[in-house]
């Protein structure tokens, strides 16, 4: 499994119902931007959504990932945005 796969795994096993898009930015494999979305976000405020998202990340953040661009939103909002068939 490259990093990639490992990071989109990683949150779909502690967000069961996210949809999550994860590119390396640089060629490293440690500069990711990740979009997640999911319901868990409903009524959280943006940066309570990237909290939950890096509370997950923290152990791979030591020492794995150096750097992470987030994007976060919800089920509803990502179907508005890239329709309903996208995963």
């Amino acid at each position: 499994m490259n990093p990639l796969e490992y990071v989109e795994n990683l949150i779909k096993q502690n967000v069961s119902d996210a949809v999550v898009k994860v590119t390396d930015m640089t060629g490293t494999l440690d500069h990711l931007e990740i979009m997640v979305a999911s319901d868990v976000f409903k009524g959280k405020m943006l940066i309570d959504q990237h909290q939950v998202i890096m509370d997950i990340l923290k152990e791979d953040l030591k020492e794995k990932i150096h750097a992470v661009k987030l994007k976060t939103m919800t089920i509803e909002k990502y179907n508005k945005k890239f329709g309903d068939n996208n995963e």
